[in-house]
């Protein structure tokens, strides 16, 4: 299958903004987030994808066909990191093929530096998706950190793709 991590224009925002909602459906499970009066989860920081330097929208394609999105940002919580995985969606219809691997790594491969995942505690398949796919693109080179504050209960994983570059 032919897979294509593409950055996303303006014009693509629409097409996010609609899948977001899938993702925050399948999220609702583990946050337990309520839809608002006209019915929407929404996703208050999407604008931004556009307007501020330090954050990357993509659009995931599998043979021509959408199947998800990915939102990289510089806003991360571990103090050295430079870029983090804000959202990850692939569409249930693409999981368990390899596909999220590969567009994970793609995404890595765009970025060199300090990387950090976060996953909330109740999410532990993203969890395990995510020691899986860090453990495979670092070859075990990574740093997993668990996260317990006011804000946040999770895990991390961390690490540094610079020396991917060739």
């Amino acid at each position: 299958m032919y897979v294509e991590v593409l950055s996303a224009s303006i014009d693509d925002k629409p097409l996010i903004q609609r899948m977001m909602e899938l993702y925050q459906y399948d999220f609702s499970e583990f946050e337990h987030k309520e839809l608002n009066e006209h019915g929407y989860f929404g996703y208050p920081y999407l604008d931004y994808y556009w307007v501020e330097g330090d954050r990357y929208p993509f659009i995931v394609r599998v043979g021509g066909k959408l199947a998800g999105f990915v939102l990289v940002s510089q806003f991360t919580y571990i103090q050295e990191s430079e870029y983090s995985i804000a959202e990850f969606f692939i569409l249930r219809k693409y999981r368990q093929q390899g596909i999220g691997k590969l567009v994970a790594s793609q995404v890595f491969d765009r970025f060199y530096g300090k990387w950090e995942i976060y996953q909330i505690t109740t999410n532990t398949i993203a969890q395990k998706f995510w020691r899986n796919v860090v453990g495979e693109y670092t070859t075990g080179k990574f740093t997993e950190i668990a996260i317990d504050d006011s804000d946040r209960q999770g895990t991390i994983q961390f690490f540094d793709n610079t020396e991917r570059i060739s």
